[in-house]
């Protein structure tokens, strides 16, 4: 009996959260489209290649999407095989470190909140070789959709600074950063309601606000 009426609750509850993403996102993309369009452009003028990076990232059960992000690196830096960014990193454009300081490479991921990929608030996705390395209790953060931002969104706001001159980003970053990150995803998943994430949202706004 109680396990029926918990799926039930379970199943409000998801459906006002899709609702919720896809007003946002929608309202979002429309109310920033005057910023990115711009941005975009400039972009484009740098190297004359794609203003946008799409990526593989691990959603909802595991299951690949292609997440998409405004370009903040040179074409194929993905091909260095690292994975973590520092502030320092070499393969960031001039552009991109405006585009990475206001987090407004995150912004083009409403289009994936929009088409039901992420939520407005989740654990951060991860490349699949993250994922691979998940423990099993790692493995819940998969139980949910992933989010554009989260309680380590805002407590690691300044990853990129963290990992400034970092000999081996992504060792540190499993070492130093992702951790903690899978900590408070976890702990985002066992309390998540509607309120709390619109206090996570509101975090995020005021900690990119803040931003010199």
């Amino acid at each position: 009996m109680f396990s029926v009426r918990e799926n039930t609750a379970q199943q409000v509850g998801d459906n006002v959260k899709r609702i919720f993403d896809f007003l946002v996102s929608f309202l979002g993309l429309l109310i920033t489209a005057p910023i990115l369009a711009p941005i975009t452009i400039l972009i484009w003028l740098q190297d004359f290649h794609s203003p946008f990076y799409i990526a593989d990232r691990a959603g909802r059960g595991g299951k690949r999407f292609r997440m998409v992000k405004l370009r903040s690196m040179v074409v194929h830096a993905d091909k260095s095989g690292v994975d973590s960014t520092s502030a320092n990193d070499n393969r960031i454009t001039v552009v991109g470190r405006i585009v990475r300081n206001f987090k407004l490479d995150e912004i083009s991921q409403l289009w994936n909140v929009l088409m039901g990929d992420m939520s407005l608030v989740g654990p951060r996705p991860n490349v699949m070789n993250e994922t691979d390395r998940y423990t099993p209790v790692e493995r819940h953060l998969l139980d949910v959709k992933p989010g554009m931002t989260d309680i380590s969104s805002i407590v690691f706001s300044d990853e990129g600074i963290i990992l400034q001159d970092s000999a081996d980003p992504d060792l540190d970053y499993n070492r130093l950063i992702r951790p903690w990150k899978s900590e408070m995803g976890l702990l985002y998943i066992a309390h998540q309601s509607f309120l709390l994430d619109i206090a996570l949202i509101v975090g995020t706004a005021l900690a990119i606000a803040s931003k010199p």
